[in-house]
């Protein structure tokens, strides 16, 4: 249910954010549930390790077919609608995966899992910038329960597995969550959708037209890519560069992604303050895509440890802050009246940057890690052309 007024009160309002946000929680579990329990499903279908990796290949599949058409049917019908079809896709895909042993049926649940995440996307980001008059700020806060979801999990599995548990119950503790909240988002009611806010923030965005309005989306659809790709490419290849090419143990090489995580949780605090403070988000897209640029550049030259771990820390702190969210959020300010299918195409392109990324990166890893890296690079150089192009446009709009 959709109320007719825009803005809810304070309660309503602090009650469906902790629902959302402890969404995107169980998200984070889902999203990394298949590959820490990869040897336990693998025994379980009796299938090698490379079958398990296909299964997981579905979520990506679920996500790329079902984005745009979320996206666009969560402006025509509901956005509590589709945030209750993601929590019931992945709490199906959490009862069915490990219950299964035909593999075909587990690629069924994992493109699922990817039908769940757009669903969620499509009802959540688009409710919380309706939620807040247009404000993007508290969609960057997602990120950082999607953070704290991927922490937990590990340590769940690892505590089963200590105790001779069956791997399935850290599944059951997806279900169980969603079965909780679930309880508790029924009787929520939702912004009404596409309401276009009256700030003079808004007023003015939503006055961009012609040539600057087609070269600023054109702008941000690629920034759906680049983004979503800089942050694969780091934490894909990183831990092998560094092993490799900087000679690092095995031990510090690991750790410079814990330091990007670390930096990825203190970069959303630290955006989710400045936006809360009406910073400019699209400076603040420029500024963040410096400083990743300045970071990579740091990692693949410094070749001193104590430099490439501030490095990591200041790439999570701002490649991984949230501000692919903030730069979603200025698409959707750019079409107010459009946000579900804004969002949908978005994170389209997002997606397709999630298949494209090991395909390239595999082809660069043939050549040398530092030709990995140097593709990084260029990913953040097109972050920062797409930050220039933004503002530029704003400015003539």
């Amino acid at each position: 249910m959709e109320i007719a007024k825009n803005q809810i009160d304070t309660t309503a309002k602090r009650r469906l954010s902790v629902s959302l946000y402890l969404n995107y929680l169980v998200h984070g579990m889902g999203l990394i549930i298949l590959a820490q329990n990869m040897n336990s499903l693998g025994t379980a279908w009796n299938q090698p390790i490379k079958i398990v990796s296909f299964v997981i290949s579905g979520i990506g599949i679920g996500r790329l077919i079902s984005y745009l058409i979320t996206g666009f049917l969560s402006d025509k019908i509901s956005r509590k609608f589709f945030v209750e079809l993601g929590m019931f896709c992945y709490a199906v895909f959490a009862l069915g995966m490990p219950m299964t042993r035909n593999i075909w049926i587990a690629y069924f649940f994992a493109i699922l899992a990817g039908v769940a995440n757009s669903s969620l996307d499509a009802g959540t980001y688009t409710t919380f910038v309706e939620m807040n008059g247009g404000n993007g700020a508290y969609t960057i806060l997602i990120k950082a329960f999607v953070s704290v979801g991927e922490f937990i999990l590990p340590i769940l599995v690892t505590i089963l597995a200590g105790q001779g548990m069956w791997f399935g119950w850290s599944f059951m503790a997806m279900v169980i969550l969603l079965a909780i909240n679930f309880c508790l988002i029924l009787p929520l009611k939702f912004p009404a959708a596409n309401q276009a806010d009256g700030s003079a923030v808004n007023e003015r965005e939503s006055e961009i037209k012609g040539v600057a309005k087609k070269v600023m989306t054109g702008a941000l659809v690629v920034y759906g890519y680049s983004s979503m790709a800089l942050m694969i490419w780091f934490t894909q290849w990183i831990t092998m560069f560094a092993q490799q090419t900087m000679h690092m143990s095995d031990g510090a090489a690991h750790f410079l992604l814990s330091l990007y995580s670390i930096g990825s949780i203190t970069g959303v605090l630290v955006l989710f303050a400045l936006l809360g403070r009406n910073v400019k988000e699209s400076r603040l897209l420029l500024i963040v895509n410096a400083i990743a640029l300045a970071a990579l550049l740091v990692i693949m030259q410094s070749g001193q440890l104590l430099m490439m771990q501030i490095a990591s820390f200041a790439f999570g702190f701002s490649a991984a802050s949230g501000i692919m969210q903030t730069g979603l959020t200025i698409f959707m300010k750019l079409y107010p009246t459009h946000r579900g299918m804004i969002t949908g195409v978005f994170y389209f392109f997002g997606s397709i940057a999630s298949f494209t990324v090991p395909i390239i990166t595999g082809m660069l890893s043939d050549i040398s890690m530092a030709a990995v890296m140097a593709g990084d690079l260029v990913m953040a150089g097109i972050g920062i052309l797409v930050a220039v192009i933004v503002l530029l446009a704003e400015k003539k709009g």
